[in-house]
């Protein structure tokens, strides 16, 4: 019995020491890279950099203004698209936020860090192809969006708010259809209606399975769930994270899913304090009545 309890505590042994070197070999991430910072117009900004994404081989699938001073472009490859059908709820991860963003006399170019986005996702790959060539798309960038030194992709594994706050595989469960054709069609009308103040900013379809993004905005009139409302309260740095927008909805199935807004604006805002937390409390519930709204849902 000691012999077996001392194989026994060197088996433990050996496994912390080796998930500690993996885990201490992983590369420290943030939410989002700064592309560029400049003078130009924003206008002109917008035009060279959806150039520069569709020279570097991104397909560009939905461009829309949240509010004034901000645009955000979403992009997709054949990559992107490949990694996100490898897992259940891989669709998520199918396309990349680039936001143009005028702040003070300068215009920000920023997006979402691929990397970040696969392990808050759970996805296969670390789209370390996607980064690349992001970067060189859009030029040098400088990670940002959380505190130095950031998060390891262990922890995004596993991320969530606090105690109590919900996972990524907690969705908000919008709508049950007959089929995946029967959802589609209804959130597609739905959106097109601007039924809870919603609009479609893109649609892409995951090959291979019936599952498809919609990118979904929010405006005024959807109150406490507008895009406008909820980051002029929460986007308060010099850097901007206006890359967080448009919202993620699901198709997968006859089933039609959200990230839960308590995830993904937490996701989103890793370093959110609880006070500015408080000031959004409405949001995650309004958000999610938008959306059912417009999936329809009961």
């Amino acid at each position: 019995m000691k012999i077996l309890r001392f194989l026994s505590s060197i088996l433990i042994m050996s496994w912390l020491f080796f998930s500690q070197v993996a885990y201490a070999e992983q590369a420290w991430l943030k939410p989002y890279y700064m592309a560029s910072q400049s003078n130009g117009a924003l206008p002109e900004v917008v035009k060279t950099t959806t150039s520069a994404l569709s020279s570097a081989g991104f397909s560009i699938v939905g461009t829309y203004q949240p509010y004034a001073g901000a645009t955000v472009i979403s992009v997709t490859n054949d990559a992107l698209k490949s990694a996100a059908a490898k897992t259940e709820f891989g669709g998520y991860g199918a396309v990349i936020r680039v936001a143009v963003t005028k702040v003070g006399d300068k215009v920000q170019v920023s997006y979402v860090n691929p990397a970040w986005m696969a392990a808050s996702y759970k996805m296969q790959s670390d789209l370390t192809a996607v980064s690349k060539q992001l970067a060189s798309a859009l030029g040098g960038s400088t990670p940002y969006g959380a505190e130095d030194p950031g998060w390891k992709a262990d922890q995004l594994d596993e991320f969530h708010f606090t105690v109590f706050m919900p996972y990524f595989d907690d969705p908000f469960e919008l709508a049950e259809h007959s089929s995946y054709d029967v959802a589609i069609k209804a959130l597609e009308a739905g959106l097109a209606a601007g039924k809870g103040g919603t609009a479609k900013v893109f649609r892409v379809d995951i090959p291979g399975k019936k599952q498809s993004l919609f990118g979904v905005s929010l405006n005024k009139s959807s109150g406490s769930a507008g895009d406008e409302h909820i980051m002029r309260l929460i986007d308060g740095g010099n850097l901007k994270q206006t890359a967080h927008l448009p919202y993620s909805v699901l198709v997968s199935g006859g089933n039609v899913y959200a990230l839960h807004a308590k995830f993904s604006i937490a996701n989103a805002f890793p370093d959110l304090d609880m006070s500015t937390f408080f000031k959004i409390q409405d949001a995650p519930d309004a958000i999610e009545g938008a959306l059912k709204q417009a999936a329809g849902g009961e």
